[in-house]
């Protein structure tokens, strides 16, 4: 009886060995598909922003506030990279989720015009009628989303964009 078990164990064994990871490969869920993203706004100025148009280049969108504390305390440092990056393939675009266009287009007309040129980045109204995009509901604020080259999501982030995603942004360009 245990001579039989052990052959009996063995064939098992042998075709767990051949059988199995063929079945468990056709069961393995497929790794979620990469997304292609879009986004089309228009600035208080009138630009259109198409991030289709921005093929070639690294873009990083920051969904963000003027009633956010957080999004205000980033603005400096996505000030800065925007101007220590310039001249590469990378763009900063902003989508403001203010729920009154006035408060963003006062935060506009009053910031703007103190920055340096090479510290703006443009903003979109991201409730205004036209706006779109296929990067999901925001539901916090700050949040940015890092878009490749190829206009791919890569990296999704909630709250304060982590160091690591600057990095992450140099590694893309």
């Amino acid at each position: 009886m245990a001579l039989q078990q052990t052959l009996s164990r063995r064939r098992l064994l042998a075709w767990l060995a051949t059988a199995a990871p063929a079945t468990l490969l056709a069961q393995t869920p497929s790794e979620p598909k990469p997304e292609l993203a879009e986004l089309r706004g228009t600035t208080p100025s009138g630009k259109v922003l198409d991030l289709a148009s921005l093929r070639g280049r690294v873009v990083l969108v920051f969904f963000w506030s003027t009633e956010c504390p957080v999004c205000h305390s980033k603005m400096p440092e996505l000030r800065a990279n925007v101007a220590g990056w310039r001249g590469q393939n990378f763009s900063l675009l902003g989508v403001n989720m203010d729920a009154q266009q006035s408060a963003f287009l006062n935060y506009e007309e009053v910031v703007t015009p103190l920055l340096p040129a090479a510290q703006i980045f443009p903003s979109a109204w991201g409730l205004a009628p036209g706006y779109t995009d296929n990067l999901g509901p925001v539901q916090h604020l700050p949040s940015a989303v890092l878009i490749d080259k190829d206009g791919w999501v890569v990296e999704r982030y909630r709250g304060r964009i982590p160091p690591q995603a600057w990095d992450r942004i140099a590694d893309l360009l």
